[in-house]
């Protein structure tokens, strides 16, 4: 049997705080269905409280392979880096 559902990415909140994290995959034919799915795939513990889903298809990301030519132009802005600042003496707290 061959799945045409759109995929979908499943992204679960531990607990009110936290970060959405990305947990995994799934596929459903609309939105409402990859919740539910979600919902029962993956917090089946009750270990959320929160649940986003988002088509596979709208997520634009980096490659693994581009990341020196893609994260490289912020080493040359320093004032980006903290080392970049002095501290006077007098400070004792920033």
């Amino acid at each position: 049997m061959t799945d045409h559902s759109p995929l979908w990415e499943v992204f679960v909140r531990a607990r009110r705080g936290l970060s959405h994290t990305h947990v995994g995959s799934l596929h459903a034919p609309d939105a409402e269905l990859a919740l539910r799915n979600a919902r029962d795939l993956y917090t089946r513990r009750q270990e959320g409280v929160s649940i986003w889903v988002v088509p596979a298809a709208a997520i634009t990301a980096s490659s693994p392979d581009e990341k020196d030519a893609f994260f490289d132009p912020a080493a040359d802005k320093v004032y980006r880096h903290p080392t970049f600042y002095e501290v006077p003496d007098g400070v004792a707290h920033l």
